[in-house]
């Protein structure tokens, strides 16, 4: 399955309203029930499958995820010790990109993926050019030099209060920069999705 490029707000609504992605425009979305001529009453319901199916759609477009790449993070996420959907979710967190649009470098994860790909970001002085690449704990998160004149940059910034308000990164604003101190814990993540669900449909 390609990575869907069409416009988001219809991904919002079919997934049920959700508010996990970043633009703002979606929170102020008046229906939150899939398009169609009869409205939200004729709806039939949603079966447990369907459920599950609407979760794991969640989020692989929140964290611009393919099929495959979404199957081999659950493979690996079942196989660590823990929570497997807990262990998802970190591995998720811990991709670039993610780190990228959570420090507030980019103002959304699909600006972020770009910023990556065209080599603006540099991994402990390193350049890393692929979104998916997976953090460890002090990695450092940089914009490159020549980049950090980028008016999509600034731009995005401004949006970031103080140093940043996600406990596992640390931001230092000035210089452009930020630290990945840790895999986040599940409670420090509050983006609207049911992870459980997802480990419902692959443990069939």
């Amino acid at each position: 399955m390609a990575r869907f490029h069409g416009p988001r707000g219809k991904v919002v609504r079919r997934l049920g309203g959700f508010q996990a992605f970043e633009s703002p425009k979606f929170g102020s979305m008046k229906n939150t029930y899939p398009p169609g001529q009869h409205g939200p009453t004729m709806r039939k319901r949603t079966s447990e499958y369907g459920l599950q199916l609407r979760e794991k759609q969640k989020i692989k477009y929140l964290y611009e995820v393919m099929e495959k790449q979404f199957v081999n993070y659950f493979k690996k996420a079942s196989k660590e010790k823990g929570i497997t959907g807990h262990n998802l979710v970190r591995s998720l967190e811990a991709r670039l990109d993610n780190a990228v649009y959570r420090l507030g470098l980019a103002s959304t994860r699909r600006q972020a993926r770009q910023l990556v790909s065209h080599a603006h970001v540099l991994v402990n002085g390193k350049k890393v050019n692929i979104p998916s690449y997976r953090l460890s704990p002090g990695d450092i998160v940089k914009i490159r030099e020549k980049s950090k004149k980028m008016e999509i940059i600034h731009e995005s910034m401004k949006r970031v209060q103080g140093e940043g308000s996600y406990p596992w990164l640390s931001l230092d604003k000035a210089n452009m920069e930020g630290i990945f101190i840790d895999f986040p814990t599940r409670d420090q993540i509050h983006d609207e999705y049911n992870e459980q669900l997802v480990v419902e449909l692959y443990s069939k």
